[in-house]
């Protein structure tokens, strides 16, 4: 009897650490189809065009869904705070975006910008920053590959400050952003994507043009059977030979099956102006439903 005893003591914990691949073998299984049968629901819709699912970046966010299919549409409301040295800087943006056509989106955007009080009195003024509208068309998506490419067009129709409206031109300028985007994702959860591009900036009166080039990197992780991610946006320019980047951790929860929000920290690599940053994202898409 007391073998039988010691030979179960043993057997024991051999058991328990088989239960325990065991139950995570079911998890990971159960994980695996989760993510299969939602990207399937996502990229497979009878009728339609296919597409590839990404994670979308959340600061410098798309257009629209990469490889859109016509009829989608989605209203995007952003809030943010950025520390300065000398004052803080709140901005706003109210976005409307909509495919038209299968693989193109358009967007039309109004972002603001207001500053707190400044003890030295340097404080900029506030401002309806310009009239942004956009389009991006995705001429190719790979379903082989997991993987969607995109052109991209914004023109911005630049304000002058609200405290100057009456003594200028309300209209002060133009901005214009042709972009790529490559986008990937690798299995059933990893996302990267690149976004660049020059932007000019053309003020009236002044005879001159500012140039930048932009390159936005991305990762992300989307958690299992949702549209749920953490990760990471690097935006990067290049401005008069200055590398001047802001890494910006975030993540996106999905409250319903049409209302998410997005969390993004900014965390600037150039400290001489900037400080700690902080943005918020309203994500509401009209008429999305989830079949599972």
């Amino acid at each position: 009897m007391k073998k039988y005893l010691v030979l179960a003591g043993l057997l024991m914990p051999l058991v328990i650490h088989a239960q325990t691949i065991t139950d995570r073998d079911s998890i990971r299984l159960e994980n695996i189809y989760l993510d299969s049968a939602f990207i399937f629901e996502i990229e497979n819709v009878p009728g339609e065009k296919p597409k590839v699912l990404h994670a979308e970046p959340l600061y410098i966010d798309l257009i629209r869904d990469l490889g859109a299919r016509k009829g989608e549409k989605e209203w995007n409301y952003g809030f943010g705070m950025k520390a300065d040295r000398n004052y803080d800087e709140y901005e706003a943006l109210v976005e409307y975006e909509w495919a038209p056509i299968d693989r193109l989106g358009l967007e039309i955007e109004v972002p603001l910008t207001f500053y707190g009080t400044s003890a030295r009195n340097t404080t900029p003024s506030n401002r309806i920053e310009s009239l942004k509208l956009a389009a991006q068309w995705s001429f190719l998506v790979s379903e082989k590959y997991s993987s969607t490419l995109a052109l991209g067009y914004i023109h911005e129709f630049e304000f002058t400050d609200l405290d100057k409206i009456g003594e200028e031109n309300l209209y002060k300028g133009n901005i214009f952003n042709p972009f790529f985007i490559a986008a990937k994702r690798w299995g059933l959860n990893y996302h990267t994507l690149i976004y660049t591009g020059p932007r000019i900036t053309r003020e009236f009166g002044n005879g001159h043009s500012e140039h930048a080039y932009e390159i936005h990197t991305n990762f992300h992780y989307m958690i299992s059977g949702t549209r749920n991610f953490i990760g990471v946006e690097v935006n990067k320019e290049i401005i008069h030979g200055k590398l001047i980047s802001v890494v910006r951790p975030q993540m996106r929860v999905g409250l319903s099956e049409n209302l998410m929000i997005g969390i993004v920290t900014g965390v600037p690599l150039n400290r001489e102006n900037r400080g700690l940053s902080s943005f918020a994202r309203i994500i509401y898409e009209p008429g999305f439903k989830s079949m599972h």
